[in-house]
């Protein structure tokens, strides 16, 4: 038995699921043939991803696949023997995922596409694109707390050596968006940054 456990609602993650179906089928794993998969969704809460991921160790799954850093890291606390298949943005071995990206070790391995270690780079693109704009703004997931302040970080710490302007704005959730846009319009911000997280996926 294979289990998934993600943050977002089943309507926003149906589209990965039927994906992440067609890749265990090319692999040779067929639903209702030879696995089946056990689906959890917070529906972006958070608090019960640990619940999640208990109840899906009681049922003895062979592998359990996630995305997203609270998900992951509530997986690896549930349990040191399933082995864990992650998707994410952060750096898995500042997190202590993993020992290090070539030897992973344990029984957690996946992907990163280092959001945090990427984002002071696409700040300097925009910069070359965009000479003249000085006040931009980075609206970050604050639902992912790790991910959030370790992309703050690094992202302020790069607007600094090019003399920029750098508002950083916090969403957590959907509910969160028309405040924080019109505040970023209320700043004259000439260029914002949605920087990828489970709660903010379908609107940029």
């Amino acid at each position: 038995m294979l289990a998934t456990s993600v943050p977002a609602r089943p309507t926003r993650g149906k589209s990965r699921a039927a994906a992440f179906r067609r890749g265990l089928q090319e692999s040779g794993y067929v639903v209702g043939q030879n696995v089946a998969i056990e689906y959890r969704w917070a529906e972006q809460q958070i608090d019960r991803l640990p619940a999640m991921a208990a109840d899906l160790v009681k049922r003895h799954v062979a592998v359990i696949a996630t995305g997203t850093t609270p998900a992951v890291l509530a997986a690896q606390a549930a349990t040191a023997t399933i082995p864990i298949v992650f998707e994410m943005g952060s750096d898995p071995v500042r997190l202590g995922l993993v020992t290090n990206l070539n030897r992973p070790g344990g029984n957690v391995t996946g992907v990163t596409n280092l959001i945090v270690e990427l984002t002071p780079k696409r700040l300097e693109l925009l910069h070359e694109l965009l000479p003249t704009v000085k006040v931009m703004a980075l609206l970050v997931n604050s639902a992912d707390r790790n991910l959030a302040l370790a992309q703050a970080r690094e992202v302020l710490s790069a607007a600094r050596t090019r003399a920029l302007d750098l508002h950083v704005r916090n969403a957590g959730n959907e509910s969160d968006f028309d405040a924080v846009f019109a505040d970023i319009k209320r700043l004259r911000v000439g260029r914002a940054r949605n920087r990828r997280g489970f709660g903010l996926r379908s609107r940029s």
